[in-house]
């Protein structure tokens, strides 16, 4: 009998596992792993900001998506507090603060003011802060200061 010889390549140009047999299985997804809280996202938390329609006169859009660690089902009714140092604004500032909540699909979207150059980037702040998931807090940089959008994603751990 000869012998097949897979190569690392090979098995996943295959998309599979090889038993012992030679079978060929597909391969399973470990799980989707939950987000870590980043360094420096919890910088001016408030917690309780209110849930808001908007912040500020707008013309900025936060936008992103909230799932579950493990099987990535996304998590309607989920409440994001957003803040950010903006044009109308500094982060620390009540008026720069307001929650949203996630739609049936466990997107998010926000429309906020301009966010500007805090300690030389431009940066938003959100947290996951509900209770039935672990709190999460988020700090993603924008790529540009002229950018009008910034998404940031959330996978959950359940508490």
């Amino acid at each position: 009998m000869t012998g097949s010889s897979f190569t690392r390549r090979s098995l996943i140009a295959a998309g599979g596992a090889v038993l012992a047999t030679g079978l060929l299985l597909p391969a399973r997804a470990a799980g989707l792993a939950p987000t870590p809280s980043m360094r420096g996202g919890s910088n001016n938390y408030r917690p309780g900001a209110p849930i808001v329609d908007r912040i500020g006169e707008g013309g900025f859009w936060m936008t992103g998506t909230v799932r579950r660690a493990g099987d990535g089902a996304p998590l309607p009714g989920q409440r994001i507090q957003i803040w950010a140092h903006t044009t109308e604004g500094h982060e620390r500032d009540p008026q720069s603060h307001g929650a949203t909540l996630t739609d049936a699909n466990g997107e998010f979207r926000l429309e906020m003011p301009q966010i500007v150059p805090a300690f030389g980037q431009p940066h938003g702040h959100l947290a996951y802060d509900s209770g039935d998931f672990e709190t999460v807090f988020l700090r993603p940089i924008m790529a540009s200061s002229k950018d009008k959008t910034l998404a940031a994603h959330f996978v959950l751990q359940p508490v």
